[in-house]
């Protein structure tokens, strides 16, 4: 502990909320006011003087990159302060992260078992529609789900499981309920529920369910993190919902050092299931005057007429035909400007078109024209665009005008991902290669698709026909109509899959030249690169999902060939719903606004961000009820807490919020634009839009605007030595490709014999470590090994013969039997470890570090027989680093002195299962220099060399694109 803790640059009111850390503690934050900076120096108080050890905090935040950037801030702060403290002990994540890690550190306590999966929101959707059998013998089922289309049905059912779930609304509740629609859903909801458990999925709410369950239904386990958390953090309160508010106050236990941090005007997410009561009745969850309110209100983000417009906007509650009041739905505040100083020319103002969209766009070009060669902007990305969507065809039409007129537009969530050049023609390609299905479409057999993915369809196979036909391109087109012709006639199976189709492709114009792209061009330049990644994405996921690994002849049941099937599959309904449902493209969380390029966003996308210059767009919208449904009724009715605000004043509150966050985005200059009309701007915004001076007013002088640069995100990355150092001295451009791109792997290895036989000592390790030792008997030890070859093999959709099955559990068993039933020396199994260097974060998971006579042995298995230590010298090198590594994350962050380091052969049948080296610190610093070295390469992109083993080279998915590049 340090005598005196330096606040850096906190204000007094920041002092307060970083120094008061007992009991409840409510921070309401406006914008700009310091937030993070002061949840980080509150972190950094913790642990300094409090003396509070890492494991012993807990930090929610709203969104990964919060977390990402938080954990970035808080290595960085520990780094100057000369602290050494291992970040990765901390809780810090977003509420389902922290959730999930709740689960894997306990899943015995759970329904999940290993090898889980989790479902995004299309996966969800996805899994419903594939199991709809499984309601549709439902009776009444049309009287909570409207007779439309199955996809529809499954996207509305998914919406109210989830609303369900965030209120820990359960079947047994719907069911015992006296009304039949009631009963219904709760059938429904039980069948999807069964299906969850069947295939050991969880849906993104379920994450949140089952951790709640597990800390309120094991007493053990709640105890267990009650002792441990002493100090729980969450960011963005205001956007918490009901499960959320739970699973916070009951790890805040009986100390209740609870703080929460937010700011209520900026409550957005209620469509989530999100709640602004939460943050209002926060005090009141706790004895009058034990929670103590601090309030951040000096903003250092934006000029002092920007804060004056947006503290305006929250008090104009009346105008022209509307009228609400906030009552006690918002704590009152007035934002004060800490930092800019107020300018001759005013930095609030408008662009103004008439209702011409043409005029408009030439209103807004001008005006930026104007800023870039009268004023201070040096750099497109310092302007943003907000809209209420992206997607609305007069904002994509606003972003083709500037774009065609010089100036780059970045809008990853447009939709427009199947709208690209390279991705029309892939598919078109891809589409080719098959023509049975060609010749289906033409043939009308697929009459039932809608107009837009029809069209869709049709563009792809055009935009690859009039490329193919080029003279120059005869390379591909020869590909495509060999596999073609391939296809048609096909006799027995391939060993590639239409992924595999698409990385065989990839060698060729002019796929190998989007794949050549140079890292370190801007994000618009390598957006055909990475677009390509995600279709490789999207394909493997596919063929997981349905577990292709060939394309083959073979006739199904209605005698139809299996290619023919899965091909119709993939296109016709799998990238259909894909595309129906839109697709965004590549974001960088370390640069949200990519150098050279305007920003166009939406207002909930901009959250948390700032820009010198925002645009504020959407001034047509008026405040709307949210629509609701049979199945929004029931779930009211079974939630655990009656309605918070008046119903008829919600949607006034939601649209205030929107456009308070929208404006208070902007740093040095906000802007205001419509095309002016009778309904636009609407009435609501007519009060703070009318008085705004044009931007063409001559008595704006921009040269006296400063505009600041775009903040620097500064996201450390995290390398380990297996998933990064070993793949990038592999091959550094199998590194560029699959973790730097994001490409998806085709070939990957069969891992399941090794995963089943280290899940299953991990099972004995976590008995010995509870101290359970009489249980990890042969017959245990069978039961834990069938569990998990029953999940895993399930996950990997592949499966073991008998003789392989005996063999994988005959490795646990003797590895169990030879510790001859000492397991004290046990001290931790499967241990995260990381270190905090300048500019990245070094990671590892250890299997198992025992220790006697105050020294501790690292231990790491390996499912195979021992190696031959002449032939495989390369490779047992490769290992001893990876040990290395491992000993010195050890030693910088626990102070234990490392003696040993083993491999531990499970498959050593007879002789000495291990090989050991002892603790060389000169071995070890040189092999972590070596680290730091591939460390920095990889963050320099360089990714310059290539794979020596030809065998590495073939069986490579790249091994095409390669061979052609060399």
């Amino acid at each position: 502990m340090s005598e005196e803790f330096d606040f850096g640059s906190a204000n007094p009111g920041q002092r307060e909320a970083i120094t008061t850390t007992e009991g409840p503690v409510l921070i309401t934050a406006g914008p700009g006011t310091g937030k993070t900076f002061t949840l980080v120096q509150r972190i950094i108080y913790l642990i300094d003087q409090r003396n509070i050890a890492p494991d012993e905090i807990f930090v929610a935040t709203f969104t990964e990159k919060a977390a990402k950037e938080l954990v970035t801030r808080i290595s960085n702060e520990l780094e100057r302060r000369g602290m050494s403290v291992n970040v990765s002990e901390m809780y810090v994540g977003t509420f389902h992260s922290l959730c999930l890690r709740f689960l894997k550190e306990h899943i015995e306590h759970t329904r999940l078992k290993q090898g889980f999966r989790v479902l995004d929101g299309f996966d969800q959707i996805y899994t419903i529609y594939q199991n709809f059998k499984a309601f549709e013998t439902i009776d009444n089922i049309d009287i909570v789900i409207p007779s439309q289309g199955r996809w529809r049905k499954a996207e509305e059912f998914a919406r109210i499981v989830n609303a369900l779930n965030e209120e820990l609304v359960t079947p047994e509740a719907l069911e015992a309920d006296r009304d039949i629609e009631s009963r219904v859903a709760g059938q429904v909801f039980r069948a999807y529920q069964r299906i969850l458990n069947d295939e050991n999925l969880l849906d993104f709410p379920s994450i949140q369910v089952e951790a709640y369950r597990m800390l309120a239904e094991t007493p053990e386990v709640l105890a267990e993190y009650t002792s441990k958390i002493r100090y729980l953090m969450v960011d963005e309160y205001q956007d918490t919902n009901y499960i959320q508010e739970q699973i916070v106050f009951l790890l805040g236990g009986e100390r209740q050092n609870i703080c929460v941090v937010g700011d209520d005007d900026q409550g957005l997410y209620r469509f989530r299931g999100a709640t602004i009561r939460n943050i209002l009745e926060f005090p009141a969850k706790f004895e009058d005057g034990a929670c103590r309110v601090i309030s951040l209100v000096e903003n250092y983000r934006s000029h002092p007429d920007i804060v004056d417009f947006y503290n305006t906007w929250m008090d104009t509650t009346a105008g022209q035909k509307f009228k609400f009041s906030w009552d006690t739905y918002r704590y009152d505040k007035q934002i004060v400007a800490a930092g800019g100083q107020k300018t001759t020319s005013p930095a609030v103002l408008k662009v103004a078109g008439d209702d011409d969209p043409e005029q408009w766009h030439q209103q807004v070009l001008a005006f930026i024209t104007e800023l870039r060669d009268n004023g201070n902007l040096t750099d497109y990305n310092q302007l943003a665009f907000l809209f209420s969507s992206v997607k609305h065809p007069r904002v994509t039409a606003l972003a083709k005008y500037l774009e065609d007129n010089g100036i780059t537009v970045y809008s990853p969530r447009s939709g427009m991902f199947f709208d690209r050049f390279e991705i029309k023609l892939a598919l078109g390609c891809l589409f080719l290669m098959f023509p049975n299905l060609v010749g289906d479409f033409e043939e009308d057999k697929f009459f039932w698709l809608n107009d837009d993915f029809t069209q869709f369809f049709i563009s792809c196979i055009v935009t690859a026909n009039d490329y193919l036909d080029e003279p120059d391109h005869s390379e591909l087109r020869s590909f495509v109509f060999h596999h073609g012709r391939i296809h048609v006639s096909l006799e027995a199976p391939t060993d590639y899959t239409f992924a595999g189709l698409l990385y065989q492709m990839f060698a060729l114009e002019p796929f190998s030249q989007y794949l050549s792209a140079d890292l370190d061009r801007g994000v618009i330049d390598l957006r055909p690169t990475r677009n390509l990644a995600q279709l490789t994405q999207i394909i493997g996921k596919f063929e997981y999902l349905h577990g292709i690994n060939l394309l083959s002849p073979t006739k199904d049941r209605q005698g139809k060939r299996y290619i023919d099937t899965n091909t119709e599959k993939l296109v016709m309904t799998y990238l259909r719903l894909l595309y129906e449902g839109g697709i965004s493209e590549y974001e960088d969380d370390s640069e949200y606004a990519p150098s050279g390029c305007v920003s166009f966003l939406t207002i909930h996308q901009s959250k948390g961000m700032e820009f010198p210059v925002v645009v504020v767009d959407s001034l047509k919208s008026v405040p709307r009820k949210q629509a609701t449904t049979a199945l929004d009724v029931i779930a009211h009715r079974h939630y655990h807490r009656p309605a918070f605000e008046p119903e008829d004043r919600i949607k006034y509150f939601d649209f205030w919020r929107l456009y308070y966050t929208a404006f208070s985005r902007a740093q040095n200059l906000l802007v205001l634009t419509a095309n002016e009309d009778k309904s636009t701007p609407s009435r609501y915004f007519r009060d703070v839009y009318d008085p705004l001076p044009d931007w063409d007013d001559e008595a704006l002088d921009y040269s006296e605007i400063a505009l600041e640069e775009v903040r620097d995100v500064n996201i450390k990355r995290s390398f380990s030595f297996t998933s990064h150092i070993t793949v990038y001295e592999t091959c550094s451009m199998q590194y560029k490709f699959f973790k730097e791109l994001e490409f998806q792997p085709v070939r990957v290895s069969a891992q399941l014999f090794g995963r089943l036989v280290h899940q299953t000592i991990e099972d004995v390790h976590k008995a010995a470590i509870k101290g359970a030792e009489d249980t990890i008997t042969p017959e245990n030890v069978q039961t834990w090994f069938d569990a998990n070859y029953t999940h895993l093999a399930r996950a990997e959709k592949m499966y073991l013969a008998d003789p392989t099955k005996k063999a994988a559990l005959d490795q646990v068993l003797r590895y169990a039997e030879r510790q001859g039933g000492d397991w004290s020396v046990i001290k931790q199994a499967e241990v995260d470890v990381s270190l905090v260097k300048p500019d990245y974060i070094l990671d590892g998971t250890i299997d198992l570090i025992k220790g006697e006579d105050g020294t501790v042995e690292i231990v790491d298995f390996k499912a195979t027989r021992k190696p031959d230590m002449v032939r495989d010298s390369e490779v047992l090198e490769r290992y001893r680093r990876q040990l290395h590594v491992y000993a010195h994350l050890v030693e910088e962050r626990t102070g234990e002195k490392v003696s040993k380091m083993h491999l531990y052969y499970t498959g050593e049948n007879d002789g000495v299962p291990t090989i050991t080296w002892p603790h060389t610190q000169t071995a070890v610093d040189a092999t972590v220099q070596v680290f730091d070295d591939v460390a920095h390469k990889i963050l320099n992109k360089d990714f310059s060399t290539r794979a020596e083993s030809l065998k590495t080279c073939e069986e490579c998915d790249f091994k095409n694109y390669c061979a052609k590049a060399r």
